[in-house]
């Protein structure tokens, strides 16, 4: 697969994200940033409670505390409502972050036993859920990234929040890609987050940033993650690239996401009329997607490398070999629309000769 990688790292532009990891998304950040701005030091400062009190206010909750990674902010909220209930058992979809990418963190360091909720190829149901045993706490994930962006209905959250309260069940949001979720639901994000009691948001995903994260929630909530903050050594003696970049691209692309979803909702819709090519969703409800090929991971990683040597499109870097068919995740930033329709309809004439 190194000539699928090779190719993709040489095409000149993308169908996914905002560009190239390169420094210059750091310099672009800093370009109208005074040389004098304060630093913060340990978790302290203006420049991180400025932030941190913005977020808050957008996602409609008392407090908030800015975090290097999302999964020490969602390893230690499930921690802190494990020691509020007595309890040391949560609830999470089979595909979760947590599962299947974080080497058994939440299992290793706090001995919280994890119940996996419905089928890894949907989403659970409120039926699922009003099944579970006593827990701690419910994780749900919007979108559900694992299988292409799902997003349950504005009614069945608010179903699954009503159950939880009267179960005495806390309700975390697992939101790395909360605004990307946005368009769909036609609602603030204040809106969807008044329905769970702590909520974390990533801000180098689709908003492209260079990395961390905000974990949001109730007052005492936000000072205990504070306190497992040092602990996990997440008060770096400063974190002002990554918060200012946060707050740069947050701002830079916050009204964009329908735009983006609008994209991807056209682009799946062309690589569905390919023969041995789907998506899931078949219509995207987000600006992402999962891309399916019929036929094993090599024979299909040479044709995708070829084609993206002549068009000069990436298509992918990576594929996941499934029963009979492999996969890759496309996800619509801001290199999509420097591609040309001529240039469009070149690789589609491509993927139809191939």
């Amino acid at each position: 697969m190194e000539r699928l990688v090779d190719t993709y790292l040489q095409t000149t532009v993308q169908l996914s994200g905002h560009g190239k990891r390169e420094v210059r998304v750091l310099k672009r950040a800093f370009e109208q940033v005074r040389e004098d701005e304060p630093s913060d030091q340990y978790g302290q400062g203006k420049t991180i409670r400025q932030f941190e009190e913005k977020m808050a206010h957008v996602l409609g909750k008392e407090s908030a505390v800015f975090f290097p990674s999302g999964t020490m902010a969602q390893q230690i909220a499930l921690r802190i409502w494990c020691d509020e209930t007595g309890k040391k058992t949560v609830a999470y979809h089979p595909l979760c972050h947590l599962e299947i990418h974080e080497q058994d963190g939440l299992k290793e360091l706090h001995h919280i036993e994890p119940i996996l909720v419905g089928d890894e190829n949907r989403l659970m149901t409120l039926e699922e859920i009003q099944a579970l045993p006593d827990i701690a706490c419910l994780l749900l994930e919007l979108p559900q990234r694992e299988i292409g962006g799902e997003l349950p209905t504005f009614e069945e959250l608010e179903a699954i929040s009503e159950h939880c309260r009267d179960k005495g069940i806390y309700l975390h949001l697992d939101g790395a890609r909360l605004f990307e979720s946005l368009p769909y639901y036609e609602k603030e994000a204040s809106e969807i987050c008044a329905l769970f009691d702590s909520v974390y948001v990533s801000f180098y995903k689709g908003i492209g940033g260079i990395a961390g994260a905000i974990l949001a929630g109730p007052k005492a909530f936000c000072d205990t993650s504070k306190v497992w903050k040092r602990r996990y050594g997440g008060d770096l003696i400063s974190l002002y690239p990554y918060i200012l970049s946060s707050d740069y691209y947050y701002e830079l692309r916050k009204e964009k996401m329908t735009e983006y979803r609008d994209e991807a909702v056209r682009l799946a819709a062309r690589f569905n009329e390919l023969d041995g090519v789907w998506t899931t969703p078949h219509i995207p409800v987000t600006n992402m997607f999962h891309l399916h090929f019929h036929g094993a991971k090599e024979e299909v990683g040479e044709r995708i490398a070829g084609i993206q040597e002549k068009t000069g499109i990436g298509i992918t870097g990576y594929l996941v070999e499934k029963e009979g068919y492999c996969s890759t995740e496309i996800s619509i930033g801001d290199v999509y629309p420097e591609i040309t329709s001529n240039q469009l309809d070149g690789l589609f004439r491509q993927l139809h000769a191939e």
